[in-house]
């Protein structure tokens, strides 16, 4: 829970970390639809609270995080992104509220069902809006594209213009040419990466809010008596239905067929939803397999291996590895078949 809401936070200060940061800050600003994390954590923790109040809790608190989520929405965002900024609120409302719905409706479901259903009634309603306003679904995908291109440009500028000024970098660039050099090919390469992100924010947006309605969700048992549920569970359990394999089917055949070539789009975002959903699955059962000490010379191995390897390279065999293994759990289900064999 800590090292979650340490992630979180640090995410959320990405457009304040120092200059010297720029390329970790270009690419965290790249990958994150809604830089605003609050805009997504508070109005879901007063879904909670209300929830919480109606089923015997306290008002109290339910009517200060309900103030409180109204004054969050209602700060204002930058002012070159006013399509984003409604299009930040509106998704924070929808979560917000189909959250706090299936919560009441269904309080026996696991968070994991909770919130994939939240996500799934939140879709449904912002795509019955954009059919009701006559509002074009690709415009969608050209605001954000706009907000993760100034974002990425903000933070490379303030890294060149570190650069310029640092002393200890001339020195360092001149001694290492090969170093300097590959820091401008990957300044290049954040520059071109919000192009691709764009159309990729639907999932990216998604996982987010799995995030942050996980994150919301452990905050809240931890600050209220009120349960809603059972708390979260480590990664090691993390795990569930065998049936979202289908989304996986579901977007390699939108991928790969020439026919339905107009909605590859939505097959690669179904690919990268439930590929990070096995991935994460993947890890969980890395992290079951090994003991503490394995899992700390694996975190430092990986950091030795990163400067010789390239981040790219390390991520996606690390990825790789984590949604094959995630995805072979299916069929496998090696944590339950281990502790058959055991006992």
């Amino acid at each position: 829970m800590v090292l979650a809401l340490a992630t979180c936070l640090a995410v959320a200060a990405a457009p304040f970390w120092p200059p010297a940061a720029g390329l970790a800050a270009a690419l965290v600003r790249s990958l994150v639809p809604v830089e605003q994390l609050l805009l997504l954590v508070v109005p879901a923790l007063a879904a909670c609270a209300t929830v919480a109040w109606w089923a015997g809790g306290k008002l109290t608190p339910a009517l200060a995080w309900c103030a409180l989520a109204a004054w969050v929405l209602g700060q204002p965002l930058p002012v070159e992104s006013a399509g984003y900024a409604a299009v930040a609120r509106g998704w924070a409302l929808a979560l917000a509220a189909s959250f706090g719905l299936v919560c009441f409706v269904r309080p026996r479901l696991s968070f994991f069902v909770r919130a994939l259903s939240a996500l799934g009634i939140a879709c449904a309603v912002v795509l019955l809006w954009l059919i009701v306003t006559g509002r074009d679904p690709a415009r969608l995908s050209g605001v954000m594209g706009t907000e993760l291109a100034r974002r990425s440009q903000a933070s490379l500028e303030a890294w060149q213009r570190h650069l310029r000024t640092a002393g200890v970098w001339h020195a360092v660039s001149s001694r290492a040419p090969e170093l300097a050099l590959r820091a401008s090919q990957s300044a290049d390469q954040l520059s071109e990466l919000p192009a691709r992100t764009a159309p990729l924010v639907p999932a990216l947006l998604g996982l987010e809010s799995l995030a942050a309605l996980a994150l919301a969700w452990g905050l809240h048992h931890r600050l209220s008596r009120v349960r809603l549920g059972p708390p979260l569970g480590s990664l090691t359990t993390f795990r569930f239905n065998d049936q979202l394999v289908w989304g996986l089917v579901a977007g390699v055949t939108l991928v790969i067929l020439p026919s339905l070539a107009p909605l590859r789009a939505v097959g690669f975002n179904l690919l990268l939803f439930f590929g990070a959903l096995y991935a994460l699955r993947g890890l969980g059962i890395l992290r079951w397999l090994a003991s503490e000490r394995v899992a700390v010379a694996a975190v430092v191995g990986l950091a030795l291996l990163l400067p010789i390897v390239g981040l790219e390279l390390l991520a996606g065999a690390l990825s790789g590895l984590a949604l094959a293994i995630g995805l072979g759990d299916t069929w496998g289900d090696w944590r339950n078949r281990r502790a058959r064999q055991v006992s």
